[in-house]
């Protein structure tokens, strides 16, 4: 039995609506942050132009400019709450007269902040949330609450942490910048150079998150990618010098190229070997390398991004995986883990030395990684190992490492992948006789 149309339109357009929100969500919040200084309200309006949307829009339909909508649904309350607050302290005064009449002071001001156009306010509002009074972790977790639309729990999963740690840092964060009353905008001079390095983490932990998402049904989340990607066109913009901002807009240009072929027709996540290249976005390839030459040009060979930048584009210049060359992929995470030392680089050397120097040198690689503290619960490690020993034929303690890793990941697309992996390790009839011999 079919759904009767009029319940179908609404769920599209309940759909529709949750589309744009996810679509509109951050400009809105940056505008509104730098409009008010005052990121829990901020965020209270944004929802509440959203429920109106909600109970609006299904009657009149979506609006021509949606976003727009938005933004003047959220100016309006805006407003009207600043107005309410300034009369109910006047009350309190005994200057209440004419209030309503007269604009109250301070009004003038306020809504022409909200008319305002000072270009990529999301930019402002990234480099406040990673100032330097802030803890590096703190920087990070509201950053990717605000900008990227993560749960905190999604924020967790990305620190490998517990949620209720993140919700923390989130608050206090929130607190710090409202009682130093920074501005939300971009800083300048050398007061913008000391936060730069935390504002690149965040962009590219935001892409990673879309790129690999740690949790839900999706494997990847695009409009995160895109979010980033934006972002870190602007901060080339702001900073056409910074080797490092090139090398992470290089970085995330070659990786996001590979997005629509990640995934195939069912929804599984695929690998580098059965991906179709032709589906590559060779635009965004052409794009990546542009910038990694850039950011060599300028000297930057060696920094973490331009660095990482060199070893995706070593799978874009490949034609085929076949002709990926792992050797250069290994001499890159050398020269890597010796400027970003970290137990996921060296996770990533040594798949990275196991494709190229054989997968029993991969595996000794990855023993030594077993009891790294921060490993512990980490999806990759076991699956990497697994594949080692797939490669090895050692199919039995494969299929034992795949499904540790299935048990570990909170993807079930990824979840999936690697259970198929498992079942893929069965041994065939004829190795279970010759085992029985």
């Amino acid at each position: 039995m079919t759904e009767p149309a009029t319940t179908v339109d609404a769920v599209a357009t309940r759909e529709s609506i949750a589309a744009v929100f996810r679509i509109e969500r951050t400009r809105l919040l940056a505008s509104l942050v730098r409009m008010l200084g005052d990121i829990d309200r901020a965020e209270e309006l944004v929802q509440d132009a959203f429920v109106a949307a909600l109970a609006d829009w299904p009657r009149g339909g979506i609006p021509d400019k949606p976003g727009a909508w938005l933004m003047a649904t959220a100016k309006r309350r805006a407003i009207d709450a600043f107005r309410r607050d300034r009369v109910q302290a006047e009350k309190h005064a005994g200057l209440v007269h004419d209030a309503m009449l007269q604009p109250p002071p301070g009004l003038e001001a306020l809504e022409a902040a909200m008319d305002d156009d000072i270009g990529d306010q999301r930019l402002g509002l990234i480099f406040a949330a990673c100032h330097p009074l802030l803890p590096v972790d703190a920087r990070i977790a509201l950053t990717l609450r605000l900008l990227g639309g993560l749960t905190t729990d999604d924020i967790a999963r990305a620190f490998l942490s517990r949620e209720a740690t993140i919700a923390q840092r989130i608050v206090r964060a929130k607190r710090s910048l409202a009682k130093a009353g920074l501005p939300f905008e971009v800083p300048r001079g050398r007061e913008r150079d000391e936060r730069l390095a935390s504002v690149l983490e965040v962009v590219y932990l935001i892409f990673n998150e879309g790129y690999a998402a740690t949790a839900g049904e999706d494997p990847i989340r695009p409009a995160l990618c895109e979010e980033a990607l934006r972002l870190g066109r602007s901060l080339a913009g702001l900073a056409p010098e910074e080797p490092e901002v090139l090398g992470l807009l290089a970085l995330m240009e070659l990786q996001a190229s590979r997005l629509q072929a990640r995934v195939g027709t069912d929804g599984q996540l695929l690998t580098l070997p059965q991906q179709d290249r032709r589906r590559w976005d060779r635009l965004l390839i052409r794009r990546g390398l542009d910038a990694l030459a850039r950011a060599e040009a300028l000297g930057g060979a060696e920094g973490p991004y331009v660095l990482q930048a060199a070893l995706a584009a070593c799978h874009a210049r490949a034609s085929h995986y076949e002709a990926t060359d792992w050797p250069r992929i290994a001499a890159l995470y050398d020269r890597l883990r010796i400027v970003v030392p970290s137990p996921v680089v060296e996770l990533n050397r040594a798949i990275a030395h196991s494709m190229a120097f054989g997968a029993e040198t991969g595996l000794g690689m990855l023993a030594l990684l077993t009891k790294v503290p921060a490993l512990q619960g980490y999806a990759p490690l076991p699956a990497a190992r697994a594949d080692c020993l797939y490669r090895l034929g050692r199919l039995a303690e494969a299929r034992a490492a795949f499904e540790q890793a299935a048990a570990l990941t909170r993807n079930s697309a990824e979840r999936a992948f690697l259970l198929r992996r498992a079942l893929a390790c069965a041994p065939s009839p004829l190795d279970e006789g010759r085992s029985s011999d």
